[in-house]
């Protein structure tokens, strides 16, 4: 299947329309949060979203209380026997930065010179700070003004999705089989697929969740989160000799144990790290949370162990010292079920090239609801959504990826119907 130029420029024109308006609403999720959706505003992006596919004429939207949409488009006439896929965009942004008021800025015609930001004056983008930055000289390039992020992940992927469906309403040449859409909640604290309803999903979905233009993701980390509480006893500092337990100062000094060489800032492609995202307390009590990521799950289990060792040499040296250590797992590496799923990725791999992309295949560093989904038997890999240098003041994405990943579903759900 061929896409006119008319159709081109429609999905160009609509996601890009659509993401601007998205990223503005502001959907940070909170891991502190005892709520599903952790933040209410998900659950506003997702009302105007159920909105806007009926005004579309998509009239068979479910909005449940827990913040998910799903939707179900009919098979073009002929194609009722195709098999159902799904395609799968998350509505929250990373609590890592700052969410709140985007206000997204359109560079136009990149001329390969260092991008400013008009609200940091201390910030910039640069080819060191992303290499591919390089590949979109000549295109128009999207970001934040810099005292936020900017939300291509995941406000990339709805757009993409949101423009296919309308590619698909407006253009009935666009045929394909049964089609659900699902928009989720709390991705980025690891609880997107915590309450799916799996029965609303067909046996195939395709995450739009991915990084650069032309990337297919069909690995992703084993990973854990690890809980540590360090317990001690405060007196007064002038009095402390022998007597006071530092939680705090000791928690420090633990957690400089961790090997330095398996840090995220010193690891790349396959390599696994230990990641401290939070340590607050006092001297009578400190937390801290990290997570453990890798590809293989023995190096997981391998530093597991490595902490609980470490913890018993600290209760040890620091009489009176109490830790507790809380380990949980949070998705498995979904190689191990898309590798038995080649028909769903070559026909991914397929869609890409018909969109005159080439492929790339990738091992993401990170995590998605994919692997969830994987392994609760529905094989579920990554499409990329064109941002670059997520969860940062300095994201970016350039038109020709919202454009190009909305052209992929397309093809996609086309070739669907051929098998």
């Amino acid at each position: 299947m061929d896409l006119s130029k008319e159709i081109q420029d429609f999905v160009l024109n609509d996601a890009v329309e659509r993401f601007l308006k998205y990223v503005k609403i502001w959907t940070t999720s909170d891991d502190n949060s005892d709520s599903f959706p952790s933040t209410n505003n998900q659950f506003e992006l997702g009302r105007l979203l159920s909105e806007e596919l009926k005004i579309l004429g998509i009239n068979n939207v479910v909005h449940d209380k827990f913040g998910y949409v799903y939707v179900s488009l009919p098979p073009s006439e002929g194609c009722e026997k195709a098999q159902s896929i799904g395609f799968i965009a998350h509505l929250d942004t990373s609590p890592a930065v700052n969410g709140k008021d985007v206000k997204p800025v359109i560079h136009k015609n990149y001329d390969g010179s260092e991008i400013k930001f008009a609200q940091n004056d201390e910030l910039s983008l640069t080819f060191k700070d992303s290499p591919q930055l390089a590949n979109y000289i000549g295109l128009d390039i999207i970001t934040s003004q810099g005292d936020t992020l900017l939300g291509a992940d995941d406000k990339a992927g709805i757009a993409e999705i949101m423009a296919a469906c309308a590619a698909w309403q407006r253009f009935p040449e666009l045929i394909h089989g049964p089609i659900t859409i699902c928009f989720f909640p709390d991705e980025e604290i690891g609880k997107g697929a915590e309450k799916i309803d799996v029965r609303e999903l067909p046996p195939v979905c395709y995450t739009l969740d991915g990084s650069e233009i032309g990337v297919l993701e069909t690995e992703c980390f084993d990973a854990w989160k690890v809980n540590i509480t360090f317990k001690g006893l405060n007196v007064h500092p002038g009095y402390a000799k022998d007597v006071m337990v530092n939680a705090i100062h000791i928690a420090s000094r633990f957690l400089s144990e961790l090997p330095e060489e398996q840090l995220p800032e010193s690891t790349e492609d396959r390599e696994g790290f230990y990641h401290l995202s939070k340590l607050q307390g006092n001297e009578e009590e400190a937390t801290a949370t990290m997570i453990l990521r890798d590809f293989n799950i023995d190096n997981n289990y391998r530093r597991m162990d490595y902490i609980n060792v470490l913890k018993e040499f600290f209760e040890k040296l620091y009489s009176g010292l109490k830790m507790e250590l809380e380990f949980e797992h949070q998705y498995l590496n979904m190689l191990r079920f898309l590798k038995k799923e080649e028909k769903i990725v070559d026909l991914a791999k397929k869609a890409i090239e018909m969109a005159g992309i080439e492929v790339k295949i990738h091992s993401i560093r990170g995590g998605t609801d994919g692997a969830h989904l994987s392994a609760r038997g529905i094989p579920t890999p990554n499409i990329f959504a064109g941002g670059l240098l997520f969860h940062s003041r300095k994201e970016y994405i350039p038109t020709l990826s919202l454009q190009k990943a909305s052209e992929v579903i397309l093809h996609l759900a086309n070739l669907w119907t051929n098998t």
